[in-house]
């Protein structure tokens, strides 16, 4: 592998789910320090985030880059309730829950010989009736049940990347329905002026991170399917982040950690999001997330598709076992997902099962393996224009 004498070298492995890329560490991190993952993320934070700015920033990635650092010993590790833990990161920061991320680290995780990485790979379960692997991911949100379809070849098990990865999120639930937010003079944008109000009505759900969701005529505009006015729905969300973000009592008294307790991005989908039967797995919905620090997530968002699941079951617009496609701007145009293989070319499938929990079901693959190196006359935190 490549390396230049005295430099520092970091090596990942690149993946994409529906056209997000992952970002997975592999070699090079330092050992994070404390007892639980959520202390370890606080001391990533806190003490090596350089190296969260130097993979996710340019010149070695961009501003819509998304990593994954493995920690292969957590509370949860040690008690035997996981096999391996996850600290999901950002153009921002670091995230609660990653679902297009899990379902990249499924994949890799099956696949990795590398104990070093993950010690616990020979501990991983091969199913041969279903001919699948059980991982349990510890994310910052909890434990999440990972299946990852698989194939035996000899003595060796690897993952099958023409059936879908699922995994069943943490308990995911509407935290506010059909609340409508006054939008200050000041703030409010020219579609919403033309509809003549002067509020939107909105829902907020968490599926392992707190969404705001709100439909597309809510805000005045129409054509989200075409992939239309994003420079404008990106101040529009950031308005309605800064708004509801501070709306502290949304997001507490859930029973979540003080840590999880924060919006992380906003959905505008299309008008087909409120009606019953919500259009099963013919014909999408379509949803385009704007999270951290306005980065517009290209897959369906894995956490996205809990939150709207968990929010259709309470509002009645969802059956038992009904089974729903989720599309990203990609997923929902065939002349964008020419380069995107599998289901729908890009979407997700979500249900909802027992325990309040949803399944989200999608396929990543592999685009690379990288050495990225530090050179001590070059800036280590990298940039972003």
């Amino acid at each position: 592998m490549f390396s230049i004498e005295g430099t520092t070298v970091i090596k990942t492995i690149e993946m994409h789910t529906g056209g997000e890329p992952t970002r997975i560490i592999v070699h090079g991190y330092p050992s994070l320090e404390g007892e639980t993952l959520l202390e370890k993320r606080a001391y990533a934070r806190e003490q090596v985030d350089e190296i969260r700015q130097r993979l996710m920033r340019e010149p070695r990635g961009h501003k819509e880059m998304y990593g994954a650092i493995i920690v292969p010993e957590t509370e949860r590790t040690r008690s035997g309730d996981a096999d391996v833990g996850v600290l999901f990161c950002h153009n921002e920061g670091y995230s609660t829950m990653c679902g297009h991320a899990t379902i990249a680290l499924g994949r890799f995780l099956v696949d990795t010989q590398d104990e070093e990485v993950f010690p616990r790979r020979k501990q991983v379960h091969f199913d041969e009736t279903r001919s699948e692997c059980h991982l349990r991911l510890h994310a910052p949100c909890g434990v999440v049940e990972v299946t990852v379809p698989s194939v035996r070849n000899g003595n060796r098990v690897r993952s099958d990347p023409e059936r879908e990865v699922r995994f069943i999120s943490v308990k995911s639930f509407a935290a506010a329905v059909d609340l409508t937010v006054e939008v200050p003079e000041e703030l409010r944008w020219r579609e919403l002026r033309d509809t003549g109000k002067h509020d939107v009505k909105v829902d907020v759900a968490y599926g392992g991170a707190f969404y705001v969701i709100v439909q597309e005529r809510e805000l005045g505009f129409e054509g989200v399917r075409n992939g239309k006015d994003l420079k404008k729905l990106d101040v529009v969300t950031a308005t309605l982040k800064q708004l509801l973000g501070a709306r502290k009592e949304l997001f507490h008294g859930h029973g979540l950690e003080s840590e999880l307790e924060y919006l992380y991005g906003v959905i505008v989908v299309d008008e087909g999001e409120g009606k019953k039967g919500l259009g099963g797995l013919e014909d999408g919905r379509i949803g385009v997330c704007f999270f951290a620090d306005q980065q517009i997530d290209r897959s369906p968002t894995g956490s996205g598709v809990s939150a709207r699941v968990a929010l259709a079951r309470a509002k009645g617009l969802l059956g038992d076992d009904e089974r729903v496609r989720f599309d990203s701007l990609l997923s929902a145009d065939n002349t964008r997902t020419t380069g995107l293989a599998g289901g729908a070319a890009g979407s997700f499938v979500g249900s909802a099962v027992s325990g309040s929990r949803v399944q989200v079901e999608g396929r990543a693959y592999y685009t690379g393996a990288c050495a990225f190196v530090v050179e001590d006359t070059f800036s280590r935190h990298g940039f972003l224009v």
